[in-house]
């Protein structure tokens, strides 16, 4: 283990700190329920190894020690940001707590009288009891930021000496789950079972590949959720779907994930299709990469692809789906982790590209390429990884006929890029696309920027450090000669949960584990929450499915008309987009992510912008064309009383929906 990282075991587990005073990473979940939370929260992991062996092939014994238990890997991961302090990922796991309960308790709940055991791991979602006083969201002293795992530990075990550290979740580790055992997950703070997709009859299959060709036009979906209308559910897509024979007869895929619940993951293939070859692309080190090594060894045909990490504090954050098929070939980029918890009662995002046809025998390299590089830029993307393990897959895509793609492709790797490759990653690939391919605007200073995320990393003193200065002026670029001086000028919203969101959510307070802003990063920018905006989302039917989807986008003024949209695993931080170094000459990157741009040009519209939907249930052509944006515009302000959720802090005074507090210890 690197110097700057330290292991320590309690009671709930082992956690890793990190030393690092830079960056974000995202909580991992785990298999398995806790004592008293039928939905366990999510915690961070950050790679401790600067190790660039790739792990294709044989797997460990299984007898290997692991660090953490559980769907083990996924419980040690980071939100999405990776890096040293407050750069805290989407998603990190919740504080642990006791729990304590009163009144009368049913036979689902969850929750119970009995004391809690502390090898059952509880979660920091109690049943409420009347506090004297509630404590506010800057009860820490602390002028570190702590990594996901760091600010667990501290929140369970008391302080710990460490040095500045990159925001982690303080989740719970859960006990690891054999195979035999049920892999499903219960809802977070709710008796409700989970969702799980029925059976479908021929007219129900007709009906969902009708509402997915009307959908055709942007390939953009939402995961479905349970606890929502069947009506805002229709054209979502669950993993099974996505994995169904409908879409096509696998014959091989790679998974490219952040938390990777194995067992969970072979389930979701159908039967005909669980045997074929996998690889996991994952970033995981150490004794987290000796128990996704021990999850995998029960299935054949799993190889697992290590990441290399070698900025530290990194993580491998993309989310991507490449499936074969005897039909053709597909990619699917997403923002989901490999996990129960979020395909059940998030919002999530998806671009499911079309299906690509084989080219014929003897095609150039060149062929199949799109007016957007996809092909190329995609194949660039897969060679950043520099792994054998790839090869075949990178020969598969040049294989395939990829001109139909629409999006332009946005990817982070780590590295310090300079030159030509400075401007093929991070912010500054969106720089250079919406420069030399959007159309301008009039009035380009008054159509705001939106930014929607479910983590922040640490961002620097005011706005002026980074998040207003170099990625301010990417998001603003818009067609060519177009840069004006007047960015300054140009709004921004950031679209981030509230406590009272995440106490009303589907999840109640356990939906907090996946939004993992740390309060030592809260406390360093108390500058941020002028930006900050409410999730809602009447217009999908998700405003009380908390967002792990991360969007990006520039609207006009009205918010009637998009120049630009953005689906993308990278939340707000510089670990993911990139920060600039040298006085400008190389861009420092942390993890690896990916996601795709919407260019109004790139289908076919003139006019240089997208109509915005204001309705999913519309039929009409019209509709059709519009842009489904998947929450509402405008954002709405923070209100005087509004705050930020910060995941380590308590709420005591106000129970969530299903009538428990969150009472980190």
């Amino acid at each position: 283990m690197s110097a700057g990282a330290s292991k320590r075991q309690s009671q709930h587990g082992r956690w890793t700190v990190s030393s690092s005073d830079e960056e974000d990473a995202e909580p991992v979940r785990r298999k398995g329920g806790p004592a008293l939370l039928t939905q366990p929260v999510r915690r961070d992991y950050v790679s401790d190894s600067d190790d660039t062996v790739v792990d294709e092939g044989e797997f460990e014994p299984s007898g290997l020690g692991r660090g953490v238990s559980g769907a083990g890997q996924q419980s040690q991961k980071a939100a999405g940001l990776s890096g040293p302090s407050g750069s805290g990922h989407s998603g990190q796991p919740s504080p642990s707590s006791r729990a304590s309960t009163t009144g009368k308790i049913t036979v689902g709940n969850p929750l119970k009288t009995e004391a809690p055991d502390p090898a059952r791991e509880p979660s920091p979602a109690v049943k409420r009891i009347r506090p004297t006083s509630e404590l506010g969201w800057g009860v820490s002293s602390s002028d570190e930021e702590p990594d996901s795992k760091t600010e667990a530990r501290r929140v369970m075990e008391g302080p710990v000496k460490e040095e500045p550290a990159k925001e982690h979740s303080p989740g719970p580790r859960k006990k690891k789950q054999r195979l035999g055992e049920s892999d499903c997950r219960r809802p977070s703070s709710s008796s409700e079972a989970p969702w799980q997709p029925k059976p479908e009859t021929a007219s129900e299959t007709l009906d969902r590949w009708d509402i997915l060709e009307k959908a055709k036009t942007y390939s953009f979906y939402l995961t479905k959720v349970s606890g929502i209308s069947a009506k805002d559910n229709r054209g979502a897509l669950h993993i099974k779907d996505i994995l169904s024979p409908l879409f096509g007869t696998i014959k091989a895929s790679a998974q490219f994930n952040y938390c990777i619940d194995i067992p969970w993951l072979m389930k979701q293939y159908p039967d005909e299709f669980r045997m074929k070859p996998l690889l996991i692309v994952h970033g995981e080190h150490r004794l987290s990469k000796a128990e996704l090594h021990e999850d995998a060894h029960p299935y054949p045909n799993v190889r697992l692809c290590q990441a290399k990490l070698e900025i530290a504090y990194g993580t491998h954050h993309t989310k991507m789906m490449l499936l074969l098929y005897d039909e053709g070939f597909r990619v699917v980029i997403h923002t989901s982790n490999l996990i129960h918890d979020d395909w059940h009662q998030k919002t999530q995002g998806i671009w499911l590209s079309p299906l690509y046809p084989r080219l014929p025998e003897g095609s150039s390299e060149t062929a199949g390429e799109s007016v957007t590089n996809f092909k190329r830029d995609l194949i660039d993307y897969l060679t950043s990884y520099r792994s054998a393990g790839l090869s075949e897959w990178i020969a598969h895509i040049k294989q395939h006929d990829l001109s139909e793609t629409r999006v332009y492709l946005i990817g982070s790797t780590p590295g310090r890029h300079q030159g030509n490759e400075k401007q093929k990653w991070g912010h500054l690939k969106l720089r250079k696309i919406l420069s030399d391919c959007a159309s301008p605007v009039a009035n380009q200073e008054s159509w705001p920027l939106i930014g929607q995320f479910s983590s922040i990393g640490s961002l620097g003193a005011d706005k002026t450090k980074w998040l207003c200065s170099e990625f301010k002026e990417s998001l603003t670029a818009l067609g060519q000669g177009q840069r004006f001086l007047s960015r300054q000028q140009v709004p921004l919203r950031l679209v981030y949960p509230t406590v009272d969101n995440v106490r009303t959510s589907l999840e109640g307070y356990p939906a907090g584990g996946s939004l993992p802003y740390a309060i030592v990063t809260a406390q360093k920018q108390p500058w941020l929450p002028s930006f900050f905006s409410r999730w809602s989302a009447e217009v999908t039917g998700r405003s009380r499915a908390m967002p792990h989807i991360k969007t990006y986008m520039r609207a006009s003024p009205d918010f009637a008309e998009l120049a630009w949209f953005v689906v993308t695993s990278a939340n707000l931080s510089k670990a993911a987009w990139g920060t600039l170094e040298k006085n400008g000459i190389q861009l420092m990157i942390r993890s690896y992510e990916l996601g795709v741009l919407y260019l109004p040009e790139a289908f076919g519209m003139r006019s240089g912008r997208f109509s915005v939907r204001r309705s999913q249930q519309s039929d009409c052509k019209a509709s059709e064309m519009s842009f489904p944006v998947p929450y509402d515009l405008p954002p709405q302000h923070y209100s005087g009383k509004d705050r930020p959720w910060i995941w380590n802090i308590p709420y005591l005074h106000a129970p969530d929906t299903n009538g428990n507090v969150w009472a980190p210890s």
